[in-house]
């Protein structure tokens, strides 16, 4: 594959993980208050969260701390796959994992505080953009165990 096409991929896969996590965040927000909780499918719930933090929460509150994390991680993953985007597959994480952080990136940037509204029993809430970025952490864990041809 050519490094054109694997861009243009990993462009495509970043635009639906944007457009997807944006428009049930603007779905939620006009439906449900902060706080308000909907049972959907069995242990799934809809529910609105504000969440100041990254993964889960975590370093909530420290918006500065959160940044700097977030901008090292782009900036790392771009450089990753300027380095290796002739690799098979490598614009798929990469497209997951720029779309997901784009995505809460936006509501910080808009909202200061990133919209979560899925939740499973014992577990934070979560939206499209977190999922994106589990999947393109498990995505690229697999490429790179391709590559060792493993």
């Amino acid at each position: 594959m050519t490094t054109g096409t694997a861009w243009a991929r990993a462009g495509l896969v970043l635009a639906a993980v944007l457009a997807a996590d944006q428009v049930t965040k603007v779905l939620v927000r006009n439906a449900l208050a902060v706080g308000e909780r909907r049972e959907i499918l069995g242990p799934l719930d809809l529910v609105r969260v504000n969440n100041d933090g990254i993964a889960f929460g975590f370093l909530g509150g420290g918006q500065a701390v959160v940044a700097i994390a977030v901008a090292a991680a782009l900036v790392g993953l771009i450089v990753y796959f300027v380095l290796n985007a002739g690799r098979p597959l490598v614009w798929l994480p990469t497209g997951l994992l720029l779309g997901g952080a784009l995505g809460n990136v936006f509501d910080r940037l808009r909202d200061g505080v990133v919209t979560d509204f899925l939740r499973l029993p014992h577990w934070p809430a979560f939206n499209v953009a977190d999922m994106a970025i589990t999947a393109g952490v498990i995505a690229l864990v697999f490429s790179l165990d391709a590559d060792r041809g493993h």
